[in-house]
């Protein structure tokens, strides 16, 4: 926005855009959960000003553990003057945001992924010259921003948006959440997101809210709804479920993957529009309830006993460790190895679990002079150098306070050795380094928990007991046959437990004799199962989230580990990223998305509103924009198009020739899909033309007349 238009706002206006019956000074404490939208609204005059939100229509597909949502979201200018808005949206930090559209009116504003600078750039030129723009930007992994300038009084406005996220299962469920309503949110670093007013919002009965869900479980499962009543159908592994209702409680649905023996399952996504091919591949554990005999273990506890544990930390440390080792089964082994300036063993190998050798334990913790320095990195490195235990399932417990420079290496240590023990983090006491502890338990696929006192210790070793008693299958591996599968996260398979499904994606080829084989030790038997990627291509253009979730988990590394794909890229982390959120069009902390009102600044000028003609002129490159003012062709009903029918009315053959009048529909890509010669009955009716053919996807329809452009109008396809 130019200066001296800003300088003009005389007042900032926020209007919520979803009914809270909750107070207003709410603030967010917990970084994963989601809150309602909302817009900030900066206007020149306050009068009569009004920006509710009509209707909400979300879109939810859920491949396994993998959801894509599409929402649209209605709300409306009803005041009487021009507006300019702010739209945030915190989100779970999991979501990875890959798509953006406006609707103003009947113009179809889209957004393209551009680095961070360049979209700001071309933002701030297309809201001085008056056009309606959008800009999409992060803020922080949960927390995006949108910006939109120059929506007309009177006129409706419809944010379409797209997010993926893995959802992550607690004690064998998996829950996705849809939030409604929700207090506003504060922020600490002097970004003051406004508190909320519901003076001109609709009332909650006048808000509309659907939901569409579908979930491919590629397993059998079971759903409960437990905020709405909604009744799934399942049939063939896929649940579906529709409900019509109003805002209010957040929508909560839990589901389960059943079966009493080790599932597996695979989702393929394969798109004619992508020149890459992906596939998830998930190894479900047993439920809890079922019986089974565990494989045996072996714990190597890693125990900082530096300087800044000394006293309680090390109590609290020597108590975790204890309350663990009392209820491990005695065919199962330990060590504890100390380490601060240097380390040293409890034993030169692991110890059989008796109570002689938990005394002998305790005894070398009680004796234990916490001093000297956090030598994390020699400590990983020599635990890994261990004997390793044959037919044990190896379990790496790290406690400590996390105070320590050598993040980045001991998370490259971590993740190039997950094939050598499953990882779990600690952080012991009440100043903790939370983010290496979180940090090493993410890039170890492991989990963390924080022990801040005794009753904490208690407590982490209990959730701990729970979450780790029942190690079901040990040394997975998948081999590929047949097919070129690269690009595969994560490079090495921990083990599967009790609770927590192993998902294993990537890149592939041709699948047309392709074979995944997922082999390992459950108990005392080996097990192996083979999967041939042609069986699981019927539902394979379905699965685009699969993408998405390959890109974010790659941009997360690098962004919050400063993981590299490559040791030996010359590439910095930013232009990684960059790279990335570019080709897969993601919003990151360097990348994102810009919109120009492309439908009014084409007809004025034959561009798409960046100022060239781009991909879908090529059949117009001879003709002249004749008569290109707004409003000759219109769409009739709503739009997004989801009745596989397309309705259109001529408003006005002023100054054009109706006996050379021709309809043309051509996709983004500059591929003509349709071309029709119009008849006095087209000009005096409306016309409605079949378009069930069409994929998802945006589209434009040209009105021709004697090989001159006299109007054009975009149009989306959901389905």
């Amino acid at each position: 926005m130019e200066l001296d238009k800003s300088s003009l706002m005389k007042v900032v206006i926020v209007i919520v855009t979803i009914m809270l019956y909750s107070s207003i000074g709410v603030f967010a404490e917990d970084a994963s959960k989601t809150e309602a939208p909302y817009f900030a609204v900066f206007t020149d005059d306050s009068t009569d000003v009004a920006f509710p939100l009509i209707s909400t229509n979300v879109y939810v597909t859920i491949s396994g553990v993998i959801a894509n949502v599409e929402i649209e979201q209605v709300y409306e200018n009803s005041g009487e003057n021009e507006l300019d808005a702010t739209y945030v949206f915190p989100m779970s930090h999991n979501a990875a945001i890959y798509g953006m559209q406006m609707i103003i009116g009947d113009r179809v504003i889209d957004a393209v992924i551009k680095e961070k600078k360049e979209a700001q750039a071309e933002y701030d030129s297309a809201n001085s010259k008056g056009y309606t723009a959008t800009l999409l930007e992060q803020h922080r992994p949960n927390v995006f921003q949108m910006s939109v300038a120059n929506i007309g009084a009177g006129e409706s406005l419809r944010v379409l948006m797209k997010y993926t996220e893995l959802i992550v299962p607690e004690k064998g469920i998996y829950q996705f959440v849809f939030p409604n309503i929700v207090g506003p949110r504060f922020t600490t670093d002097g970004e003051s997101w406004v508190q909320q007013s519901i003076e001109d919002s609709l009332a909650v009965k006048n808000t509309e809210l659907n939901i569409d869900m579908r979930i491919y479980a590629g397993m059998p499962l079971s759903v409960d709804c437990k905020s709405h009543e909604i009744n799934f159908d399942i049939t063939d592994n896929i649940a579906t479920g529709y409900i019509q209702t109003h805002p209010g409680a957040d929508f909560i649905v839990d589901y389960e993957l059943s079966g009493s023996t080790i599932q597996t399952g695979l989702l393929l996504y394969e798109s004619e529009n992508d020149d890459e091919k992906f596939f998830l591949s998930i190894v479900q554990p047993p439920r809890p309830e079922v019986n089974y005999e565990t494989p045996k273990r072996e714990y190597v506890f890693i125990m900082d006993v530096s300087g800044s544990m000394s006293g309680t930390p090390i109590e609290i440390s020597k108590n975790l460790i204890l309350n663990l080792l009392d209820d491990l089964n005695s065919k199962d082994k330990f060590n504890i190895l100390f380490f601060a300036a240097g380390s040293s063993f409890l034993s030169p190998s692991s110890l059989p679990v008796t109570p002689d050798n938990i005394n002998k334990a305790g005894q070398m913790i009680d004796n234990i002079q916490a001093s000297g320095g956090t030598q994390l990195l020699p400590a990983l490195q020599q635990a890994l150098a261990m004997e390793i235990e044959e037919d044990y399932s190896r379990i790496f417990v790290i406690l400590t306070d996390g105070y320590v420079t050598v993040e980045k290496q001991a998370y490259e240590l971590i993740r190039n050795n997950l094939g050598e023990a499953n990882f779990f983090a600690f952080g012991i006491g009440e100043m903790v380094n939370r983010e290496i502890i979180d940090g090493m338990a993410y890039v170890g696929i492991g989990e963390s928990f924080v022990a801040t006192d005794f009753s904490d210790a208690q407590t982490m070793a209990d959730d701990f007991k729970v979450y780790i008693e029942r190690p079901a299958m040990t040394n997975l591996k998948a081999m590929f046959s047949d097919i070129n599968a690269y690009d595969i996260e994560p490079p090495y398979i921990p083990d599967v437990f009790a609770d927590r499904p192993v998902i294993v994606y990537g890149k592939y080829d041709d699948a047309t004799n392709g074979t995944i084989e997922l082999s390992g030790d459950l108990a005392e038997e080996k097990i192996s199962e083979t999967y041939k990627f042609s069986d699981y291509l019927n539902n394979a253009d379905q699965n685009i989230a699969i993408k998405y979730l390959w890109a974010r988990t790659r941009i997360k590394l690098l962004s919050d580990y400063g993981l590299a794909s490559n040791e030996d890229d010359e590439k910095s982390i930013e232009e990684e990223i960059i790279e990335l959120g570019l080709k897969y069009g993601l919003v990151t902390e360097f990348t994102s998305f810009v919109a120009i009102d492309s439908s009014s600044v084409a007809m004025n000028s034959g561009s798409n509103g960046n100022g060239d003609k781009g991909d879908n002129t090529e059949y117009f490159d001879d003709m002249e924009a004749d008569n290109n003012d707004a409003g000759i062709i219109s769409i009739v009903g709503s739009n997004p198009v989801t009745s596989g029918i397309l309705r259109l009315r001529i408003l006005s053959t002023e100054n054009i020739n109706p006996a050379e009048l021709q309809l043309r529909i051509v996709s983004l890509d500059g591929s003509e899909i349709l071309r029709m010669d119009l008849n006095e009955s087209d000009i005096n009716n409306d016309i409605s033309t079949n378009i069930s053919q069409l994929s998802s996807g945006e589209y434009l329809v040209y009105l021709i007349s004697e090989d001159s452009i006299v109007d054009v109008q975009k149009f989306i396809v959901i389905k």
